[in-house]
């Protein structure tokens, strides 16, 4: 029989398939919906947050900011990271007030590296610095300190033991590990996005023209920094590529959160994601700093292994890589996540209300 014969039942099975896979996407978009009873209700754990103010770390501050067991003493922008000092510490002051919170202290660093002089590309600061075209209202002053020395003041003037949740460069913390070293014993861990091991690095696929195939930017700016921290004998959970490689932010997300942001954390998320979506559609954008952050209220979300880890600081293809190392820290690494159980946490929290 001619094959011209089965054009028109190709046509038609091609347009089922078509229909089928927008109805399911639809669904999915549909069953993700906020779902407070995941949220048991404990005496709010103290944290420090230290970011470098890109759209992703706002997520993560927002959600941190928004989640009832959690209890921000102060926010630290890493100058080394993707914001600049001043407009980095200006929209983390707006974060506080569109979280509803009272004043809570914010500082910048250094925008320079402990060693070398790596950099985050010039155009995506200059974004970052603009909020993407994105309104974030005023918030109050700054510290009068600098970031490494509100750290210090933080942990020496608290009754107890403060976790870290660092989802930038570690520039901050490894000053304030050098300029007090006592302080590690009142930290009580230090939760870091950082890092790729079996998952390829994110730097070299970057199209910044940097060879180099192994290293997350986090760690790349600064491994000198890192190896600081590794080596202090904090608790370290680390959340690398291979964890966040499972939670791509995608359109499903952004859907739901379209039809759920009644808050106004959800409206400034969905405005930045709005403001983002040529890179949602890239595949390339992923819930790095905000999976991090919820790691720190619900571990069940990840997979962990324990390893021995340390950062390579010689400047050559692999400077910033972490690696197994027999002689290196012990750290907790969460090497999968759940994207299904993640997802619904974080839209549950950007809408939580008290």
């Amino acid at each position: 029989m001619n094959s011209l014969c089965f054009k028109p039942l190709r046509e038609l099975f091609l347009v089922i398939i078509s229909a089928s896979s927008l109805l399911i996407a639809s669904c999915v978009s549909q069953s993700l919906t906020p779902d407070p009873s995941l949220i048991q209700i404990q005496a709010p754990k103290p944290i420090i947050f230290d970011t470098d103010m890109a759209h992703e770390d706002i997520f993560a501050a927002l959600f941190l900011l928004s989640h009832p067991n959690a209890d921000v003493k102060a926010i630290t922008v890493s100058g080394t990271g993707e914001a600049h000092c001043g407009p980095g510490v200006s929209h983390a002051l707006g974060l506080v007030t569109v979280s509803s919170h009272e004043a809570i202290p914010v500082a910048c660093g250094r925008e320079t590296p402990l060693a070398g002089n790596h950099a985050f590309p010039a155009e995506w600061r200059k974004a970052v610095d603009n909020a993407y075209g994105v309104e974030i209202p005023d918030g109050g002053a700054a510290s009068n300190l600098s970031a490494p020395d509100l750290i210090i003041d933080i942990l020496q003037k608290s009754n107890e033991a403060i976790t870290i949740v660092a989802v930038g460069p570690l520039t901050n913390i490894a000053e304030a590990l050098q300029k007090a070293p006592e302080i590690g014993s009142r930290i009580k861990e230090i939760y870091i996005m950082g890092g790729a091991l079996e998952a390829k690095g994110n730097v070299g696929n970057s199209g910044v023209n940097i060879q180099n195939e192994y290293a997350e930017w986090n760690i790349y700016i600064d491994p000198v920094a890192a190896n600081i921290v590794f080596k202090s004998g904090i608790p370290i959970i680390l959340i690398p590529l291979d964890a966040t490689d499972d939670v791509p932010v995608t359109r499903n997300f952004y859907k739901a959160l379209e039809k759920n942001r009644n808050t106004p954390t959800a409206k400034l998320v969905y405005d930045l994601l709005t403001a983002n979506l040529d890179f949602v559609d890239s595949g390339g954008f992923e819930f790095w700093d905000s999976l991090t952050s919820a790691t720190f209220t619900d571990q069940t979300i990840v997979k962990f292994e324990e390893l021995n880890l340390s950062v390579v600081e010689e400047v050559r293809p692999e400077i910033g890589r972490t690696k197994q190392d027999a002689n290196g820290a012990k750290i907790k690494v969460a090497r999968s996540a759940d994207p299904k159980k993640f997802e619904k946490l974080f839209l549950t929290i950007l809408n939580w209300t008290d």
